[in-house]
């Protein structure tokens, strides 16, 4: 479970929003929505461990009843998916899921793993692809894994479906969240789009 405990943001002596209490349970979404400049974004990344120094934060956050408010971001086992894919564009689609994967592993089951990982998303036989290649939809898919292959224990959602066309939109949103029930992740969703709430299906917060 992912615990937000009193959770306040406060920059140039104004909080942005009112303290927060979430749970969010494994495999649950809950979606955060408010208008621009609600600090929705800034929410994501304090619990990431890489908002701006400029803010100042109070609260408890918790995963899995262990405390990670002053853990370094890679410490925190929490995976986030962006607007952009943000895929390495001098790396290969295998070598970008490959980032992910702990160095120990060794190349024949790296690659094994990569190959898996390619084929449970639909994009079997393009390891040695250029991510420029790629269709919007195929981006971010590569992207969705390759922060799933880092095994985090969390996801965070800042509007990753708002790119995509309604196709598509609806197709990567049904995946991203049976991919986070089958692996019992915690996610929290942060958008615009009501529809992007409804299919997620969980708690909704305002800010």
């Amino acid at each position: 479970m992912l615990k937000l405990e009193n959770i306040s943001l406060i920059i140039n002596s104004k909080a942005l929003f009112t303290a927060l209490n979430i749970e969010v349970h494994a495999g649950q979404v809950t979606t955060v929505m408010g208008p621009s400049g609600s600090g929705k974004s800034s929410l994501l990344a304090h619990l990431c461990g890489t908002l701006a120094p400029v803010f100042q934060t109070s609260g408890k956050i918790s995963l899995h009843d262990r405390v990670i408010n002053n853990l370094p971001p890679e410490a925190r086992k929490i995976g986030i998916l962006f607007q952009d894919d943000l895929l390495f564009p001098h790396l290969s689609v295998g070598e970008n899921l490959a980032f992910a994967l702990p160095a120990i592993i060794k190349h024949r089951e790296r690659k094994n793993i990569i190959e898996q990982a390619l084929q449970e998303i639909e994009l079997s036989g393009m390891s040695e692809r250029d991510p420029a290649g790629l269709s919007g939809g195929q981006r971010a898919r590569v992207a969705l894994m390759r922060t799933l292959l880092a095994e985090p224990q969390a996801l965070l959602l800042d509007e990753p479906f708002s790119k995509l066309d309604l196709e598509l939109r609806g197709r990567f949103r049904e995946l991203v969240f049976s991919h986070a029930e089958k692996n019992n992740l915690p996610v929290l969703l942060v958008t615009h789009d009501p529809a992007d709430a409804k299919a997620a299906g969980g708690p909704i917060i305002t800010l």
